[in-house]
Formats: structure tokens, C-alpha cells, sequence
């Protein structure tokens, strides 16, 4: 049968894998079960029986596909440099257009829509605020115990969209900030921190109106046409700023692959960066100042999407250094937590397992301030790590500790 959508893996893509197995010992999933078809040279394996016509989209190919993290750790260490994250979003788009059924469905209506209404977001902050003051999460329900990992959240949660602050200091350009969907609600402090700094560090910056959600959600789940119409609608919101700024990490990684979503893509993919490079950026053109230490530790947990698929490291930890802190390494793979967006709901068992591997590794360091720059991330850490563990994106570590000096 083959693909049916012009997302799907290109020949290309699959061609380019040498089946050499550098991969394997960097997939978690792959390190979970030892099973090939867990791994991204298995997974490749089936999407090229798919494209040969050997094999078809059915349940088993749904099944290897829907164990992925899309965690990108392979891509890294792969000598071929195979797109394993654009092969899989072709996989997942193919799934979506071939197994179409109400399950999946309704995932693309929250995914795409959902997450693309404001209404929706204030709509859906207001229960989860109400289930956190009725201590909802102590109910034996998998679902609702998820909301552990959240911060405690306003009822109407916060909001920055349509802000435009001037530079603090001399201008050196300007940025638009991507809002996020929930980031603004739910971590609005984050988007505080950047605004805060990416001000003092000279820059214009404008919270367009216009924005939506980045589309990453339903990118991955394979929702191609709200994925394209999300990309779309952030193209024209972002056109005509110098740089275009995202403070989660999932966030930053899908906004420089829009040139595979839509027309004008590649050219505002040229100027995204994560807000952690540009913070750094900052930081080491004396624009923003290093702090005297403190002596205290901050153990660095490394989102996939900022590590992996961004090759984002050392700026994190310069952030950190920056603040007057020792960051502490707890993971050289910087192997999965688990989260993966909606993958803590739809691979729950896959992913607890990962969330408290990801906890013990913060334990094992002895530090209580932990480092993560994605929202999903810090919700899973949260979740596993109980309390006595404070986790903060790297510049709200950094605002917080100007704010101290001014004081």
C-alpha cells in the first residue's frame, strides 16, 4: 500500500541509514526492552517495508511507532546524520491519515485545536486549578495524577500575549517572544524571566497577538493539516522582527523545522533561537551580568529537544555559572526523562519508568535546585522527585538571582 501523505519518510531518509546500531545504546526505549523494533534502526527497518510495500500501516506498525519518545537522542550519534525526527513525524502523519478513528480524533481536536485557542487554555487552567486546591491528584486515577507535576497555577493563569517592552538598555534589536500555549499560563514566571532579561540585555521585545500554539503537539502526533495551519499563522505573526524567541525547548526545536510545515518557514526558521542561547549570548557580550558565587549546586537535567535535536549544552550551564551557581552534571547521555509531550499520557508505563530513573539520577547528585528548560520536563521531574526539590528553568534561576542583587 505504501504512503499516502506528503509527509511521509522519504526514500532518502531511509536510504541513508547503515543499520550500524550507534543508535541503539542511545534510545531509552531500546534500553528499556533490548528489543529491535524499539530502536530507531528497527523502527527505520519497518517504515522501509511500509515504503517497499513488504508491509503495511497496520496495528504492529502503530505499535513500534507509538513506543517513540521522538526524543531525537539518536540523531547525535548517527554517522549517517539520518532526520530521525522528520522520518517520524512522516511515520505518525502516515498512521494519522491511514488508521484514522475516534480515538485519534479526538487527540487532533485538542492537540490542533485545542491547544491553538486561548478560550481553551483558560478554559482547561481553571479546572486544573480547581483540581489542584481539591487535591485532586491523591485520587487513584493515573490521569488527574499528572497534575502533581504542575506548579500551582492561577485560575485564570497568567498572560503576556500583546506585550511590547522596550529595550532597558542600548538596543541591539528586537525579538518576538512565542508565548506558548501553556507556557504562558501555567509558567508564566519563565516568560516574566525572558522578558526581564531580554530587555536588559537591549532588546526590543513584542508578545505578537497574532501567535498561536508552535504546532510541536500535533506535529508529533501526526495532525499534518493543523500542524501546517498553526506554522502558518506564527510565520506571519512573526514577520519582521530580527529574531524570533521561545523559552520551551520543544517550543524552540519544532519552530526552526517550520520550513517542513509551511511557505516562509525556512526564512523565520533562520532567525529562532532557543531563549537560553540568546540569555548566554548575552551573558558573554557583557550585556547581562556574572554574579559573584554562592557555593550552591544546580543539578542540569538536559531536554531532549534542546539537547538532542538542538544541540544546546553548554549554554544552560552558562546561565546557571552566570547566576553564581555550580551546575552538577546527572546524566553524560542525557537520556529521556519520559515526558515527551503527550506521551506521559498515551505510553504511561514507558514513561513512569523513565521519570524515575530521571529522579533517581537527581537524587544521586545531592542537590535540591534543579535546571530543566521545557515545561514537560519540569512536570515530569516534579511529579517523581516529590517535594524538597525546587525545578526551575535555567533563566528564571538567573532572573531570580538579579533580582536578588538589586534588592
Amino acid at each position: 500500500m505504501g504512503w499516502e501523505t506528503a509527509h511521509a519518510p522519504r526514500q532518502a531518509e531511509l536510504d541513508a541509514c547503515v543499520t550500524c546500531g550507534l543508535c541503539l545504546p542511545q534510545c531509552p526505549t531500546f534500553r528499556l526492552t533490548g528489543s529491535e523494533a524499539a530502536s530507531p534502526r528497527g523502527r527505520l527497518a519497518a517504515m522501509a517495508a511500509v515504503a517497499s510495500g513488504v508491509a503495511t500501516v497496520d496495528d504492529r506498525f502503530e505499535q513500534i511507532m507509538g513506543l517513540c519518545l521522538q526524543c531525537r537522542a539518536c540523531e547525535p550519534v548517527c554517522p549517517s546524520v539520518v532526520p530521525f525526527g522528520r522520518a517520524m513525524e512522516g511515520a505518525r502523519a502516515e498512521i494519522a491519515a491511514q488508521r484514522p478513528g475516534s480515538g485519534r480524533r479526538v487527540r487532533a481536536l485538542l492537540l490542533g485545536r485545542g491547544l491553538g485557542s486561548r478560550q481553551a487554555i483558560r478554559l482547561v487552567t481553571f479546572f486544573a486549578a480547581l483540581s489542584q486546591r481539591l487535591q485532586l491528584h491523591r485520587l487513584p486515577l493515573r490521569l488527574v495524577a499528572r497534575i502533581t507535576g504542575l506548579r500551582r497555577i492561577p485560575f485564570t493563569g497568567g498572560s503576556h500575549i500583546g506585550e511590547a517592552r522596550p529595550a532597558a538598555a542600548p538596543r541591539v534589536g528586537t525579538v518576538a517572544l512565542l508565548a506558548g500555549c501553556v507556557q504562558d499560563a501555567w509558567f508564566g514566571a519563565v516568560n516574566e524571566a525572558a522578558l526581564e532579561l531580554l530587555t536588559a540585555a537591549g532588546y526590543d521585545v513584542t508578545v505578537p497577538a497574532a501567535q498561536t500554539c508552535c504546532g510541536a503537539l500535533a506535529a508529533h502526533d501526526g495532525a499534518v493539516a493543523d500542524a501546517e495551519r498553526l506554522a502558518s499563522v506564527n510565520v506571519d505573526a512573526f514577520a519582521g522582527f530580527d529574531q524570533v524567541v521561545a523559552t520551551a525547548a520543544g517550543c524552540s526545536a519544532h519552530l526552526a523545522g517550520y520550513g517542513e510545515w509551511t511557505s516562509g518557514g525556512d526564512e523565520m526558521a533562520g532567525r529562532v533561537a532557543d531563549v537560553t542561547v540568546v540569555v548566554a549570548r548575552a551573558i558573554a557580550d557583557g550585556r547581562l551580568p556574572a554574579l559573584p558565587a554562592r557555593h550552591a549546586k544546580v543539578a542540569m537535567q538536559d531536554p531532549c529537544h534542546l539537547r538532542h535535536a538542538q544541540r544546546v549544552t553548554a549554554e544552560p550551564r552558562q546561565i546557571v555559572i552566570a547566576a553564581g551557581y555550580e551546575p552538577v552534571e546527572i546524566d553524560d547521555t542525557g537520556m529521556c526523562c519520559g515526558a515527551a509531550g503527550v506521551y506521559m499520557l498515551a505510553q504511561p508505563d514507558t514513561s513512569d519508568e523513565l521519570g524515575r530513573r530521571k529522579a533517581a539520577q537527581v537524587r544521586a547528585v545531592e542537590a535540591s535546585l534543579v535546571a530543566s528548560a521545557n515545561p514537560g520536563c519540569e512536570m515530569q521531574l516534579r511529579a517523581n522527585l516529590g517535594s524538597g526539590y525546587d525545578i526551575r528553568h535555567p533563566i528564571e534561576i538567573y532572573a531570580e538571582a538579579l533580582r536578588g542583587e538589586s534588592t
